[in-house]
């Protein structure tokens, strides 16, 4: 599979275990479904977040190069910066996507895209190249990583599929079809 341009990576910020476990592993199902090349979870290493998308890495392919979690967030963002990326943080107080979308494009650079679960530390704001608002109204984070990803990419993330994948779904007008590159089709 090709890889697609701008590469990116997703950071996962304030992630509290017991209440955001559900959708702090849908950002990272999100983050692979829709092109991204890496996952950060920071502050905390909730392993069952890990093991979610190592689990599904292994049946539909590897889509992220690399996942970790537990450093804290400006370590994250210093060090992407450092090697030369930038930061754009998916945030209802920024700029309109529409306007960002494109600033985004022209930096040519990997990005960081920066989302929240609790109430996001100033640093962020002020160290992130972008705050970016995906509508101005409050609503899920799973959502705006996911409208970004596809503004950013045109829809050509849409139907990924990774050479090393042992599941892939066949398109069907009804009911479920899943190939399985080892063994013979699965119909559910």
């Amino acid at each position: 599979m090709a890889r697609l341009e701008p590469e990116t990576g997703v950071l996962r910020i304030g992630h509290r275990p017991e209440r955001d476990k559900r959708v702090t592993s849908h950002v990272a199902l999100v983050a692979r479904a829709f092109g991204a090349s890496y996952f950060f979870l920071s502050d905390i290493c909730d392993l069952g977040v890990m093991r979610t998308l190592a689990s599904v890495e292994e049946r539909w392919g590897r889509g992220i190069k690399h996942f970790s979690c537990g450093l804290p967030h400006m370590r994250y963002i210093e060090g992407w910066k450092s090697l030369g990326g930038k930061v754009v943080h998916l945030t209802m107080y920024g700029i309109p996507l529409e306007e960002g979308i494109e600033k985004c494009r022209e930096f040519r650079k990997p990005l960081l895209i920066v989302v929240g679960a609790e109430k996001v530390p100033p640093d962020v704001y002020e160290e992130a190249d972008l705050n970016l608002s995906v509508g101005n109204q409050p609503h899920s984070e799973v959502a705006a990583l996911a409208v970004f990803l596809d503004r950013l990419y045109n829809g050509e993330e849409l139907y990924l599929t990774y050479e090393d994948a042992r599941a892939v779904i066949e398109p069907s007008e009804k009911g479920k079809k899943v190939r399985l590159m080892e063994e013979e089709e699965d119909e559910l």
